[in-house]
């Protein structure tokens, strides 16, 4: 179990300074002088987003938002999260997975790690702080009505350059639903740069008309639930690193994923995306719950495996 025990190493991260590459690497067109601090920002329950950032998010369908947790409060996080990648907390059948590959195995030996709500599994987590203060944000951005639709962990362990999550938009992923409107949240449990296999968008593409032509990696969902789509010859993707305690947060549609972790450091995030209530319980009516567990069936009516044309 020694790949896990590594609490030192990550506080030795959170100190670590990120280096932007200007070509590629979106730099958020920071305003950090003239906007409140983080702390200023944290009250409570809630986290202020300025109207700049919702006029980001609507923009390029994602947007960074900084210090959304202390390092306290980060500190609790950390001690649930790594039960699950011990194996202290028990989590059933493909809801642990590795999304490089085929399901089945062991944890030692995956490489981008994936646990699907994790919130059912440790119900403790259920209305944490971290999921109080995303609802807050997710109102902001997107508007009221909402509802924690599932959470998720994704974790790269050092060292492992084709810890790669390819290419999607989320809604191929999901059913249709008159109401699409999500707010996905991805807090950085460590400093995430392109090294250690940060997240990467491709700006404005939620606004295309259609979804992105995705198709399973392994060729059959019942093997391996990861969906991909390719790249365009105009597309023009935009890193985001990000620190330790910050997130992205990312709408239904732009086009996204993380390349893999070439770095001694861990890379770990934490979603929780929140959707309209219409849409939860629609959801949840037709046997869609986010578990990778979900009925083969329901899992093939997701809006990229419906026969075109």
């Amino acid at each position: 179990m020694e790949r896990y025990l590594h609490s030192t190493a990550l506080k030795a991260t959170a100190a670590e300074t990120l280096i932007h590459d200007k070509d590629n690497t979106d730099e958020f067109r920071s305003c950090e002088a003239e906007e409140p601090s983080p702390v200023e920002r944290r009250i409570g329950d809630r986290y202020v987003v300025s109207e700049e950032e919702i006029a980001r998010f609507k923009e390029d369908g994602y947007v960074h938002l900084r210090g959304v947790l202390s390092a306290e409060e980060l500190a609790e996080i950390d001690e649930v999260y790594e039960r699950f990648l011990s194996g202290e907390i028990e989590v059933e059948g493909k809801d642990l997975c590795d999304m490089t590959g085929e399901y089945g195995g062991s944890i030692q030996d995956f490489q981008l790690i994936n646990v699907m709500l994790p919130r059912r599994y440790h119900p403790a987590w259920q209305g944490n702080l971290y999921e109080r203060r995303a609802a807050s944000i997710s109102e902001q951005l997107i508007g009221g009505g909402l509802k924690l639709d599932y959470d998720q962990l994704l974790a790269k362990p050092p060292g492992e350059a084709e810890a790669i999550f390819a290419w999607h938009q989320d809604m191929a992923y999901w059913i249709d639903t008159p109401d699409t409107r999500t707010a996905s949240l991805w807090l950085a449990l460590d400093d995430s740069s392109v090294e250690n296999g940060c997240m990467r968008f491709v700006p404005g593409t939620q606004l295309e008309p259609e979804l992105r032509p995705h198709s399973p990696l392994k060729g059959d969902r019942g093997e391996s639930h990861t969906l991909f789509t390719e790249l365009r010859s105009d597309d023009e993707p935009r890193h985001a690193e990000i620190a330790r305690g910050d997130c992205t947060v990312h709408s239904e549609r732009v086009l996204h994923g993380s390349g893999g972790n070439t770095s001694q450091r861990w890379r770990r995030a934490y979603i929780v995306a929140y959707r309209a209530m219409e849409t939860v319980e629609e959801e949840r009516r037709q046997g869609f719950t986010h578990s990778h567990n979900d009925a083969h069936d329901v899992l093939g009516s997701v809006e990229s495996m419906k026969p075109k044309g």
